[in-house]
Formats: structure tokens, sequence, C-alpha cells
């Protein structure tokens, strides 16, 4: 029986963390939650994204972007893009639900975490970098003006220990610690990946039962590349190489690639529809520059020229510009490969600045 008057609620303040959201709305709906599905977006969310979402989560709310822009203390982390997290503060203002559960948009589902909802405000697991604070990517709430203007006051008076949202709010909530041990959820519903490794033996004991699993760090699920026909994420130098962390990424690739990427695939022959491919050649090389998503792009195999790296460029110029840098990273090799006919090699290339990825398509006329 459905609960209308409780959500679990996540946000995505562009269109990256979208990616997150997405499977996560996704997790839950697959494990057939009861509660309803509320998602906080800021103004930068395009709008494609947006009807991608609706089809998602049961609610899509833009709200403003709050910063805490405490940059001394993210740098210490060296995560200044956490400033962004204090538009988390939000969600108190979901007055219409009597209870929520937060989610970070990095988080994962593995089961139905319904039960959460048994518990009061604020209940949340201990982080695992410091257990004697709560780590703030699972908690339950309980929506409220008071709490969430006594929030902003606080965040005005005395800002945040780490620079985020997570430092406020333990401050904010500070007898955690100590006060109701009923508020402490078990590691098991908020279990960081990038840590397992150092905890192998109580991994093998409690793993099994873990309900929430949350990719901790600078480097998210959907910062991999995938592997579409082995259903294998694409290991690099910069994968911890531990099989706890590589199966909990493949679990969300899996629901990426079998539930989302088709959404975004149907979106983006909407919108091909909307840009011309732009034709360009050099040396009697003909170089197709067209715009694509970037998050199909990533999923997408490419084939790689001999002795080619597979890499990502960032750049930030015209397309014009963008196919004479493409066509000067391959004129070498295709030289080595004595004017065959190129057919099918492909390069994803990110614009850094307009948040755009493309694809280079290089083929050499027939003679």
């Amino acid at each position: 029986m459905s609960v209308t008057d409780q959500a679990f609620v996540t946000l995505a303040t562009n269109d990256v963390y979208c990616q997150g959201a997405l499977v996560l709305g996704q997790s839950l709906r697959n494990h057939r939650t009861s509660r309803k599905l509320a998602l906080l977006i800021t103004p930068e969310v395009s709008s494609g994204l947006r009807s991608i979402l609706r089809s998602v989560f049961d609610e899509v709310i833009e709200v403003n972007v709050l910063d805490s822009a405490d940059s001394v203390h993210l740098a210490l982390m060296q995560r200044p893009e956490l400033g962004v997290t204090f538009t988390k503060l939000h969600c108190w203002t979901l007055t219409h639900y009597s209870k929520c559960v937060f989610m970070d948009a990095d988080t994962l589902v593995l089961c139905n975490v319904d039960e959460l909802f048994d518990r009061e405000e604020f209940s949340a697991a201990p982080d695992s970098g410091w257990p004697d604070c709560f780590n703030s990517g699972v908690f339950v709430f309980r929506p409220s003006l008071k709490t969430y203007n006594l929030l902003l006051q606080f965040a005005a008076e005395h800002g945040s220990f780490d620079g985020g949202d997570q430092g406020l709010l333990n401050s904010f909530f500070s007898s955690w610690a100590t006060a109701d041990i009923g508020k402490h959820l078990p590691f098991l519903y908020n279990l960081s990946t990038s840590v397992v490794y150092t905890y192998i033996p109580a991994f093998n004991h409690f793993g099994r039962d873990a309900k929430v699993v949350h990719f901790l760090g600078a480097r998210k699920p959907w910062n991999y590349k995938y592997d579409l026909q082995t259903k294998k994420v694409m290991q690099d130098g910069t994968t911890d190489g531990s099989l706890h962390q590589l199966s909990f990424l493949s679990l969300w690739w899996n629901i990426y690639s079998a539930s989302i990427l088709p959404l975004l695939e149907n979106l983006q022959k909407m919108e091909d529809s909307e840009f011309e491919e732009c034709k360009h050649t050099f040396n009697g090389v003909e170089i197709t520059l067209k715009k694509v998503s970037p998050f199909v792009a990533n999923s997408l195999q490419m084939p790689v020229l001999p002795e080619q790296i597979d890499e990502v460029h960032p750049v930030a110029c015209s397309p014009e510009e963008l196919a004479l840098e493409a066509w000067l990273y391959f004129s070498n090799p295709y030289v080595k490969l004595n004017k065959a006919v190129l057919t099918s090699i492909s390069l994803s290339l990110t614009d850094l600045q307009n948040n755009l990825s493309f694809l280079l398509h290089f083929r050499k006329p027939r003679n």
C-alpha cells in the first residue's frame, strides 16, 4: 500500500549528479518502495533531463543553490564542489510530507529499506572516518520550516567545520553521538564502498546484509567506463581493484544500462533533430562532429586505433577548432595505417565550458 505522506528525498545540483539520482530512484523502484520519491534540483539542471527525472520521481522540485563558500575547509578536504551541498537544507521545506529519508545521489539501495521510516529525526549512520560524527548521506528527518530557518541561522552564525552540509548538520544535531542510541542507524544503511577493503573480515561477516551502498569520494560510478557487452566496469589505474568495489560499481551500472541509458538515448534522438552535424575535411579525411550526451558517450564502446590511448580531452573551443584538434591528434596514427579506410573510429571529447560531449567519426573517402 502506498504511503503518500512520506518520501525518499535526494538532490541533484547539476546534470552530472542527475545520473546518480536516476539510478538511486530506479533502485528504490526496483525494490518496490511504498513511499513517494522526491528530487530537489537546481536551475542548472537542463530541461531535457528534467523530463527524464519526472519519469522516475513522483516530484521534481526546483530550489535555489545554497553554497557555504567555505573555501578554506573545503580545500582541506580537497573537495571544493561540496560547498553547494548546503542546498540539501531545502529538504526541510517539504512540509507536505510528515517524515522523509534523505539519500545522497551517490547512494544505491540493495533491498527495500522502507523500515527507515520507523526511525525518528535525526537518525543517521556513523561516519567511517570519525564514528562520533554521522554521515549525512542517509538520514531520517521531519520537514519543518522552523527547523529549516534554524539551520540557516546556525549556518550563518557558525558555518560548517568541514565546509559542507555534514559538518553543519553534525554541529546542529550535536547530541547525536550520546543522546539516543536508537537514532544510530547500522553502518549497513550507509556502507561506504571506499573503506570496505580496510575491514575485509567485518565485510565478509556482515556484508551480505548491506542495505545501502554509498560511493563516497571524488570519483563516482558515472566517472567509470562500462562494457555493455560483458556487463563489467572497465578497470584503469584509478580503480582500487577491490572486488567488493567493482561488484558495487557493476550493480550501479547494471541499473544504469538497463533502465536509465535507454531514456537518455531516446532524449538524444529527440535532440538530434535539433542539431546539425558539422563536417570538416583535413588532408582528404572527412571528420563528422556531432553533439551527444556525455552520459551516453561514456557508455559507448570506442574502438581504439593502434598505439592510441583512449582518452577524454577537455576542450573549450569552436566546432571547427575542435575538429582540427582531433585531426592533429589522429594524424600520426592515421599515417601509420598507410591510408587504410577508417570506419567507426571515435573519440569522446568533452567541452567542459558548455558541459557537452562530442563524437568524432573519421572516414577516408573511397577512391
